[in-house]
């Protein structure tokens, strides 16, 4: 996956039914190139009564959404954009917008 989208990164769903949702990224799933975002996709799940959930019933909750359909929005320009790598001279890589050229920290 590389340098891609991170853990706590803001990002603008740009495919699907949630198109045009901005949301925090809670978890990334490398393996399966999935994220999960604060309050996009919500989904309803039956739940039978349980220890975590005691009463049961039907659960809202969010589902992933595949890494592709999301684009990055730059913290400093405030648009969604691709994400660029470089290698500073001290050999650490680092992300960068490719709107405004800034480095996404």
């Amino acid at each position: 996956m590389g340098l891609g989208i991170k853990k706590n990164d803001t990002v603008l769903v740009i495919t699907g039914d949630e198109k045009g949702k901005k949301g925090r990224v809670r978890t990334v799933e490398p393996g399966n190139n999935r994220l999960l975002i604060e309050s996009v996709n919500i989904i309803k799940k039956h739940m039978k009564p349980s220890k975590k959930y005691s009463q049961g019933g039907i659960i809202e909750k969010e589902a992933s959404v595949h890494r592709s359909n999301v684009m990055l929005v730059c913290p400093k320009c405030d648009k969604p954009t691709r994400i660029g790598n470089s290698i500073l001279e001290n050999g650490k890589k680092i992300r960068a917008c490719g709107q405004c050229g800034e480095v996404v920290e």
